[in-house]
């Protein structure tokens, strides 16, 4: 059997949680297969059962267009460059809505079955609209063909697979729930504090920590929005770069700024760091926050709590699958408005809680301790990327099978 993924994210180029999927998912099922990946970029890789080529996404013919429909226009014709080359997959399978074009066209023109797996909805991301301007009815349209056409949807959580039912026509019978996961000898606790040193990170002193891109979704000025009902001698660290728009990303600047005006110790590492580094910084963190609006499942969570560290996350989506309540971490509800754009209706009160959640846990080390403990056997339970490779292949050998 042999498998092809399509997706935008592939390293080196990964900067949300899907590429961290995909990473360890083609991976995984090399063992188990023959794997070929085409991804938006330049790699040309081959190991083993596994190669990698990549397309090109910067297309300068599209130069002339409008900004805001750039980034569609490059979707769809690298969609089309990656299935010039002839396929002899078994199986194609597509991640996020940039690669969906490519699936169709694959399915259409190859007769070969199709599994999407749903790392997010458009229909419950409205602020892209921000970003992509009427190319949001181009991407939501893109993604609503190919999963309501595809032989089998992969929904990364419970919660997802409802929000698949309500959003689209869709056989329940074509949904299968495999959850994301992690690799447990890499996401460990470490000792190395050079990253903390070289941010000027003070290691004798507690620190809340976010990691993610600078999105509506992830929630991040909220949690900057939160600073100053933080305890003031708790340290907030945000690794957060690739803002959706420059417009949230001066609306970050600005936020943060305000904040620093009465606290100096606010550390913004505006880049994506490597994953090494990651795990450093969650390694010796006493809380990870996780403030998203919406959330499908949130492997980040996941890579804290396989750190060993504490997490206080929105009671939203697939978080609730992934983070215990009182166990491995708390749980902070949240109330949002019933349309678009899904944002809190009392964000001040949703700050507020964030930051009492965080000073719960910071004030307390013997919970930290204890839901430090609780999450990495949580991970190491539930979130083990080869059984959920395992669980992908039976997938894939059904749908041959008919």
């Amino acid at each position: 059997m042999k498998a092809l993924f399509f997706t935008r994210e592939f390293p080196p180029y990964v900067y949300g949680g899907a590429g961290v999927h995909v990473e360890y998912l083609a991976g995984e099922l090399s063992k188990l297969m023959e794997m070929e990946v085409r991804a938006f970029g330049d790699q040309d890789v081959k190991a083993n059962n596994l190669s990698v080529k990549g397309f090109p996404f910067d297309n300068s013919d599209f130069d002339g267009a409008d900004d805001k429909l750039k980034a569609v226009f490059k979707t769809l014709s690298t969609g089309l460059l990656m299935n010039a080359n002839p396929i002899d997959a078994d199986i194609v399978h597509c991640h996020t809505w940039y690669s969906h074009f490519a699936g169709i066209m694959a399915k259409l023109c190859y007769g070969i079955p199709l599994v999407v797996t749903t790392h997010s909805l458009e229909p419950l991301r409205p602020w892209k609209r921000e970003q992509l301007g009427r190319g949001y009815d181009a991407s939501s349209w893109i993604e609503k063909t190919a999963i309501e056409m595809a032989d089998c949807l992969i929904a990364v959580s419970e919660e997802t697979k409802v929000d698949v039912l309500n959003h689209f026509d869709v056989d329940e019978s074509k949904i299968e729930v495999v959850y994301n996961g992690i690799d447990l000898k890499e996401y460990v606790v470490v000792e190395d504090t050079t990253v903390l040193e070289a941010y000027g990170i003070d290691k004798n002193k507690p620190y809340v920590l976010f990691v993610g891109r600078i999105t509506r979704q992830k929630g991040i000025i909220h949690l900057v929005n939160a600073i100053k009902y933080i305890d003031k001698d708790t340290q907030v660290i945000l690794c957060a770069g690739a803002p959706d728009t420059p417009e949230i990303g001066q609306e970050m600047k600005a936020a943060v700024d305000l904040a620093s005006q009465t606290r100096d110790n606010i550390v913004w590492i505006d880049k994506m760091l490597d994953k090494k580094d990651v795990i450093q910084l969650y390694s010796h963190a006493d809380v990870f926050c996780c403030p998203s609006i919406y959330e499908p499942f949130g492997i980040i969570n996941i890579e804290a709590m396989a750190c060993e560290t504490a997490v206080v996350a929105s009671a939203v989506g697939g978080i609730k699958e992934v983070v215990v309540e009182g166990e491995t971490g708390l749980l902070i509800a949240l109330e949002q408005q019933k349309s678009a754009p899904f944002e809190p209706v009392n964000p001040d009160q949703f700050s507020r809680d964030l930051a009492n959640g965080i000073n719960t846990v910071i004030s307390d080390k013997e919970l930290q301790r204890t839901m430090a403990k609780n999450g990495r056997k949580r991970v190491e339970d539930f979130f083990d990327w080869t059984a959920i490779a395992k669980q992908t292949e039976t997938i894939y050998k059904s749908l041959i099978t008919k």
